[in-house]
């Protein structure tokens, strides 16, 4: 079907387009003046709230981290969640919901808001939440992290994910080669693998999957049960993890191959 349109038609399209655009343009403007009216504790109570509510882009957006959801596909996003979510368990767990704001301190660039929080022991203590002014708006965090951020992109909470899941294998080593060296110890010289060892509750039970961790672990038990090695890697390569791990009694080492299982060291 074709469409026709008169000539007075058009004049009046024109004006409807270019009046919504002008509404679009000042709702604009007057969010961002809201916004710019925001006071650092205000930012600070209303980021916090977005956590604890699971609004995570409304609480990014309030933070440094704004430009690391920009671009996001919702895929990747939905990839984030899970990490998300922790995020907001922890700050339900240390922020008491009726958040109590202490005092600030504000400079002409910079703002610290003094919170009451709650230590790994439920203890009561002031924690100081900085702030930096961006474009006129205050925002959670400050501006040598803003940098990393920006330069990183999409990729800052994948990066940001990757780097702390290689700490936690680090340390998960750590305790899996203690758990080894306290069963073989109980067991006479036997050393036991990845299921006996969670079943003995020596190691967390995590480590039969990968959702907490991102990595896929394995011990294997030599015949005779006197020697082992122990094993990890990336669930999703570039997504939970880059680096392979390998370690037996004589350390750890670590590479990145590709997400493959790290071969041991060639004598």
């Amino acid at each position: 079907m074709k469409l026709m349109f008169s000539s007075n038609l058009l004049p009046r399209l024109f004006l409807l387009v270019l009046v919504n655009l002008l509404l679009f343009q000042g709702s604009l403007v007057s969010a961002r003046a809201q916004s710019s009216q925001r006071t650092p504790s205000e930012t600070v109570r209303q980021f916090y709230k977005a956590l604890r509510e699971k609004r995570f882009k409304e609480a990014w957006a309030l933070s440094i981290y704004g430009p690391a959801l920009e671009g996001l596909k919702a895929q990747e996003y939905d990839d984030l969640k899970p990490d998300f979510e922790r995020i907001a368990v922890a700050v339900s767990e240390g922020i008491p919901e009726n958040l109590e704001i202490t005092g600030e301190q504000i400079s002409s660039e910079s703002a610290d808001v003094f919170v009451r929080m709650m230590d790994s022991d439920g203890k009561p203590k002031i924690e100081p939440v900085g702030l930096i002014k961006a474009e006129g708006v205050w925002i959670v965090g400050d501006r040598e992290n803003q940098a990393l951020v920006k330069k990183a992109g999409k990729k800052f909470f994948f990066n940001a994910r990757i780097d702390a899941h290689h700490t936690d294998v680090q340390d998960m080593f750590t305790r899996i080669s203690l758990a080894l060296l306290l069963y073989s110890q109980q067991h006479n010289g036997q050393f036991a693998n990845l299921q006996t060892l969670i079943a003995a509750g020596l190691i967390p039970k995590d480590l039969e999957g990968t959702e907490s961790t991102g990595y896929r672990f394995n011990i294997t038990v030599a015949p005779g049960g006197k020697s082992w090695t122990a094993t990890a890697e990336p669930a999703q390569y570039g997504r939970s993890g880059r680096l392979s791990f390998y370690m037996d009694a004589a350390g750890v080492r670590s590479a990145d191959v590709g997400g493959k299982a790290l071969s041991p060291p060639k004598n």
